[in-house]
């Protein structure tokens, strides 16, 4: 991946912790971010992987689909 590339995955990453509000819940606490992280990685090592992935995809498509719904009057 080039540098240009990279940089662009990682600001987009980062606009998906924006997006799930957790710079906001953890009061931009890193470690309690990257605490969440590491738990999720845990987890797709599991033998439930696929049942985490399936439901974090469901509730990511939602989170995306509402984002992208005008505001209600």
């Amino acid at each position: 991946m080039k540098r240009r590339e990279r940089t662009r995955h990682l600001i987009e990453l980062g606009g998906l912790v924006v997006k799930a509000e957790l710079v906001t819940l953890t009061d931009d606490d890193r470690a309690v971010i990257l605490g969440m992280l590491v738990e999720a990685a845990a987890k797709l090592r599991d033998d439930d992987r696929e049942r985490h992935l399936l439901l974090w995809r469901r509730r990511g498509r939602r989170a995306f689909e509402a984002d992208a719904l005008p505001p209600a009057d």
